[in-house]
Protein backbone atom coordinates (compact mmCIF):
# COMPACT_ATOMS: atom_id res chain seq x y z
CA UNK A 1 0.00 0.00 0.00
CA UNK A 2 1.25 3.47 -0.80
CA UNK A 3 -0.11 6.99 -0.72
CA UNK A 4 -0.20 9.46 -3.57
CA UNK A 5 -0.10 13.24 -3.60
CA UNK A 6 -3.87 13.31 -4.01
CA UNK A 7 -4.24 11.07 -0.92
CA UNK A 8 -2.09 13.42 1.15
CA UNK A 9 -4.01 16.46 -0.10
CA UNK A 10 -7.31 14.76 0.77
CA UNK A 11 -6.14 13.84 4.28
CA UNK A 12 -4.81 17.37 4.82
CA UNK A 13 -8.14 18.85 3.78
CA UNK A 14 -10.03 16.52 6.14
CA UNK A 15 -7.73 17.57 8.98
CA UNK A 16 -8.00 21.22 7.89
CA UNK A 17 -4.23 21.48 7.53
CA UNK A 18 -2.60 23.95 5.21
CA UNK A 19 -0.52 22.10 2.64
CA UNK A 20 2.04 23.82 0.43
CA UNK A 21 3.03 22.34 -2.91
CA UNK A 22 6.69 22.38 -1.79
CA UNK A 23 5.98 20.22 1.31
CA UNK A 24 3.74 17.71 -0.47
CA UNK A 25 6.41 15.49 -2.15
CA UNK A 26 8.34 15.18 1.13
CA UNK A 27 5.22 14.09 3.02
CA UNK A 28 4.38 11.52 0.36
CA UNK A 29 7.87 10.00 0.67
CA UNK A 30 7.76 10.03 4.50
CA UNK A 31 4.30 8.43 4.68
CA UNK A 32 5.27 5.75 2.15
CA UNK A 33 8.38 4.92 4.21
CA UNK A 34 6.20 4.54 7.30
CA UNK A 35 3.85 2.21 5.40
CA UNK A 36 6.84 0.18 4.09
CA UNK A 37 8.09 -0.19 7.66
CA UNK A 38 4.65 -1.38 8.79
CA UNK A 39 4.74 -4.04 6.05
CA UNK A 40 8.13 -5.23 7.35
CA UNK A 41 6.75 -5.43 10.90
CA UNK A 42 3.71 -7.41 9.71
CA UNK A 43 6.03 -9.95 8.07
CA UNK A 44 7.83 -10.77 11.34
CA UNK A 45 7.17 -14.36 12.45
CA UNK A 46 5.75 -14.29 15.97
CA UNK A 47 4.67 -17.93 16.21
CA UNK A 48 7.63 -18.89 18.43
CA UNK A 49 6.54 -16.38 21.07
CA UNK A 50 3.79 -17.08 23.55
CA UNK A 51 0.84 -14.79 23.16
CA UNK A 52 0.28 -12.63 26.21
CA UNK A 53 -3.36 -12.44 27.15
CA UNK A 54 -4.65 -10.66 30.19
CA UNK A 55 -8.22 -9.93 31.06
CA UNK A 56 -7.64 -8.21 34.37
CA UNK A 57 -5.68 -5.19 33.14
CA UNK A 58 -3.25 -3.18 35.17
CA UNK A 59 -3.91 -2.83 38.89
CA UNK A 60 -4.92 0.69 39.81
CA UNK A 61 -3.64 2.63 42.78
CA UNK A 62 -6.16 4.16 45.15
CA UNK A 63 -7.00 7.74 44.22
CA UNK A 64 -6.35 9.43 47.53
CA UNK A 65 -4.86 12.68 46.27
CA UNK A 66 -6.26 16.03 47.36
CA UNK A 67 -7.29 18.45 44.59
CA UNK A 68 -5.21 21.62 44.31
CA UNK A 69 -7.03 24.63 45.63
CA UNK A 70 -7.20 27.71 43.42
CA UNK A 71 -6.19 31.09 44.80
CA UNK A 72 -9.41 32.60 43.41
CA UNK A 73 -12.75 30.99 42.72
CA UNK A 74 -13.33 30.05 39.09
CA UNK A 75 -16.18 32.48 38.66
CA UNK A 76 -13.79 35.42 39.24
CA UNK A 77 -11.68 34.74 36.16
CA UNK A 78 -14.10 32.84 33.93
CA UNK A 79 -15.99 35.02 31.47
CA UNK A 80 -19.09 32.85 31.70
CA UNK A 81 -20.06 29.70 33.59
CA UNK A 82 -23.03 27.35 33.77
CA UNK A 83 -23.47 24.38 36.13
CA UNK A 84 -19.81 24.62 37.19
CA UNK A 85 -18.46 24.50 33.60
CA UNK A 86 -16.72 27.23 31.61
CA UNK A 87 -18.69 28.54 28.64
CA UNK A 88 -16.43 29.46 25.76
CA UNK A 89 -17.35 30.83 22.33
CA UNK A 90 -17.28 28.40 19.46
CA UNK A 91 -14.67 28.73 16.75
CA UNK A 92 -15.79 30.82 13.81
CA UNK A 93 -15.35 27.79 11.53
CA UNK A 94 -17.79 25.78 13.70
CA UNK A 95 -20.52 28.38 14.01
CA UNK A 96 -22.74 26.58 11.48
CA UNK A 97 -22.78 23.43 13.65
CA UNK A 98 -24.96 24.92 16.37
CA UNK A 99 -25.60 27.90 18.55
CA UNK A 100 -22.71 29.75 20.14
CA UNK A 101 -21.97 29.91 23.84
CA UNK A 102 -23.14 33.54 23.79
CA UNK A 103 -26.56 32.51 22.49
CA UNK A 104 -26.74 29.70 25.05
CA UNK A 105 -25.89 32.13 27.84
CA UNK A 106 -28.54 34.59 26.63
CA UNK A 107 -31.18 31.82 26.66
CA UNK A 108 -30.23 30.59 30.16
Amino acid sequence: MSVSESDVRHIASLARLGMTDERLPTLVVELNRILEHMNVLQAVDLTKYAQCETTTGMPLRPDDSVPTQLQRVREEFAPSMRDGFFLVPKLESHSALGSSADADRDNA
